[in-house]
C-alpha cells in the first residue's frame, strides 16, 4: 500500500544531484522500513513484554493501540505539514520523534510508561510515513520515478520477512528492549543522512492544516478503542467504559461533520461519490480488519500456547510474506488481462479459506500441518489482491487527486487494524473466560487455586499458575484456543465479506496496473 498521502502535490522533482537522489532513495527506504518492521517486531515481542511487565492482554492490546491510534488518525496531517513546512524538514523531525520515542520504550519502568512511549512513536511515524515516497517523487524525474519507487517497494518487501524474524531473534537471544533499541543507530543514520544529503522539497498545491478534523479523528478512535478494549474488564456498563464510548462516537460524528465543510479536509468524503472508490475503501476495511486483529493474536498462541520461541514465531509468517512478495507483480499483470474485479473477488476469498484454516490447530502438531497451510493461503489470497486493490483505488479519481487516493485507502487501512485489534481482542476473552470457567469446574481444583487462576484472566494464556495447580495449564491453554478460534471464524466471515462487496460494487476500468503506485 503507497503510504503517501500527498502525492498529487509533489508531480514536479526539484533539482539536485545524482549523488542526492541516490541518498534521498536511502533515506526513504531507512525512514519507512523503520515505521513498518516496529510493528513487526514489536508484535513478536509481545508475549515477552507481557511476561516481564505482568501486564494483562488489555495492556499488551494498548501497547499496540497507541502506536496505532496516532499513526491512523495524524497520517493524513503528516503529508500536509511536509508539503506546507518542507518534506525533508518534517521527515526529519518525524525521525527524531520516533527514535527518541524507541529509547523511551526500551527504558520503560512500566507497561504505562511503555504505552505512552508507543504513543509518541505513533506521532513520529505519522511524520515519516507519508514523506517517504513524497522525497522520492520530488527528488527524481518522472521518467526515472518508477524504478525508484519499485526499489523502494523491493526493499519494503525485504523488511516485512526480516521483521519479524529480526524481532524474535532480538528478543529470545537478548531481551524485549532490544525490540527498540534496534532503532537508535538506524534513526541515527536517518537524521544525518536528512541533514546532509537530502535536499528539501515542498508543495505547491499544499492545503490548509486540518487541526480540528485530526483532533476529532484522534479523540474518535481514541474513545472507542479505550471502550473496546477495558469493557472485558471494567464492564460495559462502567462509567468509564460508558463515557468514553459515548465521547468517541460524539467525536467521529463531529468529524464527519467537520470534513464536510473545511476547505481543506484531511478525508474528503466527496471522493467516496464514486463507486469504485467507495467499494475499494469498504473492501479495504473489512479485509484489513480481518487481517490486523487476526495476526495481532497469532504470536500470542505460537509462543504462549504451542511453545514456540519467539525466532521460530517470527519465521512462522514468512510463507505469508515471501508469497506476498513473489506473486504480487503478476498480480498486477493480471488485472491488465482480467481487470480488477475478478482478482477482488477471488484473492479475499482464498484469503477467508486461510482465516478458516486456522480454526483447526488445537494445541501441539507440526507446524507443516498446522500453522503453515494458513499462512500460505493468506499470503497467496492477499497477494491476488494488493496489486488491483491499489489499482482501483488510484484509478478511481482524476490522475491529479492519486496522493489522496492512496493517503486515504492507507488510512482506512490502518483504522481498519487499529479498530480490529480492540473488537477482536472482546470476543476472545468472551471466549476464553466461558471455556475457562468450565473446563476448571471439570477438573475439581481446589477453590483457591480456581479463584487465583479466574482472577488472571484478563492475562489469558499468560496466566502464572499457583503451585499445586500446574495441570490446569492444558485446561489455559484450551480456553485460549476456543477464544482464537471464534477471532479466526470472525476474520473468515469478514475477508468473505469483502469478497462479496468486490463483487457488487468493483466495476473494471482497464488502466494498466504499472501507472499505480504498489502496495507495500
Amino acid at each position: 500500500m503507497t503510504d503517501n498521502p500527498s502525492l498529487d502535490t509533489a508531480a514536479t522533482s526539484v533539482p539536485c544531484t545524482e549523488s542526492q537522489r541516490r541518498w534521498t532513495l536511502v533515506a526513504a527506504i531507512l525512514g519507512s522500513g523503520m515505521a513498518f518492521v516496529d510493528g513487526t517486531i514489536v508484535n513478536v515481542a509481545l508475549p515477552a513484554i507481557q511476561q516481564a511487565m505482568h501486564a494483562t492482554t488489555a495492556d499488551a492490546q494498548w501497547v499496540m493501540e497507541s502506536y496505532a491510534l496516532l499513526v491512523s488518525a495524524l497520517l493524513l496531517v503528516g503529508g500536509v505539514l511536509g508539503d506546507r513546512f518542507g518534506r525533508r524538514r518534517v521527515f526529519a523531525i518525524g525521525a527524531v520523534v520516533f527514535t527518541l520515542a524507541s529509547l523511551v520504550c526500551a527504558m520503560s519502568p512500566d507497561v504505562n510508561a511503555l504505552i505512552i512511549a508507543r504513543g509518541a512513536q505513533g506521532l513520529g511515524a505519522a511524520l515519516l510515513v507519508p514523506g517517504s515516497l513524497s522525497l522520492i517523487t520530488s527528488a527524481y524525474p518522472k521518467e526515472r520515478r518508477g524504478r525508484a519507487i519499485g526499489t523502494w517497494s523491493a526493499f519494503s518487501g525485504v523488511t516485512a520477512a526480516l521483521g519479524p524474524v529480526l524481532g524474535g531473534f532480538l528478543v529470545e537471544h537478548f531481551s524485549w528492549h532490544w525490540a527498540f533499541l534496534i532503532n537508535l543507530p538506524l534513526g541515527i543514520a536517518l537524521v544525518a543522512i536528512c541533514q546532509w544529503r537530502v535536499p528539501e522539497s515542498r508543495g505547491a498545491g499544499a492545503g490548509r492544516i486540518d487541526a480540528w478534523g485530526a483532533l476529532l479523528a484522534t479523540v474518535g478512535l481514541a474513545g472507542v478503542v479505550y471502550a473496546l478494549i477495558e469493557a472485558p474488564l471494567l464492564g460495559w456498563m462502567a462509567p468509564a467504559v460508558l463515557l468514553a464510548g459515548v465521547v468517541g462516537v460524539v467525536a467521529l460524528v463531529a468529524f464527519l461533520i467537520v470534513e464536510q465543510r473545511v476547505a481543506s479536509p484531511m478525508l474528503p468524503l466527496v471522493h467516496f461519490r464514486d463507486r469504485n472508490f467507495a467499494g475499494a475503501n469498504l473492501l479495504t476495511l473489512l479485509l484489513y480488519a480481518s487481517l490486523g486483529g487476526s495476526m495481532f493474536f497469532v504470536p500470542l498462541n505460537l509462543i504462549q500456547v504451542q511453545g514456540y520461541g519467539a525466532t521460530a514465531a517470527g519465521a512462522s509468517l514468512l510463507p505469508f510474506i515471501v508469497i506476498m512478495f513473489v506473486l504480487s507483480r503478476f498480480a498486477g499483470r493480471l488485472v491488465d488481462v482480467v481487470g480488477a474485479r475478478l482478482p477482488l473477488v477471488v484473492g479475499p476469498s482464498i484469503a477467508a479459506v486461510g482465516f478458516a484454516l486456522y480454526v483447526l490447530p488445537g494445541v501441539g502438531g507440526s507446524y507443516w500441518t498446522t500453522f503453515f497451510p494458513p499462512s500460505v493461503m493468506l499470503g497467496l489470497g492477499m497477494s491476488i489482491t494488493i496489486a488491483p486493490l491499489t489499482t482501483t483505488v488510484m484509478n478511481a479519481l482524476d490522475p491529479s487527486l492519486a496522493g489522496t487516493a492512496s493517503g486515504v485507502n492507507n488510512a482506512v487501512s490502518r483504522v481498519a487494524g487499529l479498530i480490529a485489534i480492540a473488537v477482536f481482542g472482546v470476543l476472545l476473552t468472551h471466549g476464553f473466560d466461558v471455556a475457562l470457567r468450565h473446563n476448571l469446574a471439570a477438573m475439581h481444583l481446589p477453590r483457591e487455586a480456581v479463584e487465583t487462576i479466574m482472577a488472571q484472566r484478563a492475562r489469558l494464556a499468560g496466566i502464572e499458575l499457583p503451585p499445586g495447580a500446574e495441570a490446569a495449564r492444558r485446561t489455559v491453554n484450551y480456553a485460549f484456543v476456543a477464544g482464537f478460534r471464534q477471532v479466526m471464524w470472525l476474520s473468515t466471515a469478514l475477508a468473505a465479506l469483502s469478497a462479496l462487496v468486490a463483487a457488487v460494487m468493483i466495476r473494471d476500468k482497464r488502466t494498466p496496473a504499472s501507472q499505480a503506485p504498489q502496495k507495500s
